[in-house]
C-alpha cells in the first residue's frame, strides 16, 4: 500500500534518466575529420614528435654549417641561424605546449571517468535507500492499520 503524495521507486525510475558516460558518447559522435584532428593532436603533442623535430633541426643546422659548401642546401650560416632563432618558438615550444595540453586533457578525462563511477555508485545507493524507505513506509502504514483496528475492536 502506497502513501499518497509519495512517488514509488518505479515512478522515480520512469521519470529519472540514468547517468550516461558522456566521454564515450562524445567519442562516438565525433566525425572522421574530428577523429583525424584528435589523432594528429595526440601524436604531434607527444615527446616523440618533439624529439623528431629536435633531431631534424640539429641535423639541418649541422649539415648547413659543417658540410662542404657545395653540399649545403641553405644559404650562409647566418640565414640558417636567423631562421633557427625566429622559428625556435614554433619548432620547440608548440609541441611542448601541446604535450602539456594533452597531459592535462588525459588527467581531466581520468577525473571525469572517476566522477562517472562515483555518480553511478551514488545512483545505486540512492535507489537502494529509496526502496528501503518505501518498504519502511509500507510497514509503518500496516502497523498503523493494525493499531487502529485493535483500537476499534477495543472500543466496541
Amino acid at each position: 500500500m502506497k502513501h499518497q503524495g509519495l512517488p514509488s521507486v518505479e515512478t522515480l525510475k520512469k521519470n529519472y534518466q540514468s547517468i550516461k558516460n558522456i566521454n564515450r558518447q562524445h567519442r562516438e559522435k565525433l566525425s572522421k575529420i574530428n577523429k583525424a584532428a584528435l589523432w594528429i593532436t595526440d601524436h604531434v603533442g607527444s615527446m616523440g614528435f618533439f624529439l623528431i623535430i629536435f633531431c631534424w633541426t640539429v641535423i639541418w643546422l649541422s649539415w648547413n654549417t659543417l658540410a662542404p659548401d657545395k653540399l649545403r642546401f641553405d644559404p650562409k650560416p647566418a640565414f640558417v641561424l636567423w631562421l633557427f632563432i625566429s622559428n625556435m618558438i614554433q619548432i620547440f615550444l608548440m609541441p611542448l605546449i601541446m604535450v602539456g595540453q594533452n597531459l592535462q586533457s588525459k588527467h581531466s578525462e581520468l577525473r571525469a571517468e572517476q566522477d562517472f563511477l562515483v555518480n553511478k555508485k551514488a545512483e545505486i545507493e540512492i535507489e537502494t535507500i529509496l526502496m528501503h524507505l518505501e518498504n519502511q513506509n509500507e510497514l509503518i502504514l500496516q502497523i498503523l492499520k493494525q493499531v487502529q483496528s485493535k483500537e476499534n475492536k477495543s472500543v466496541d
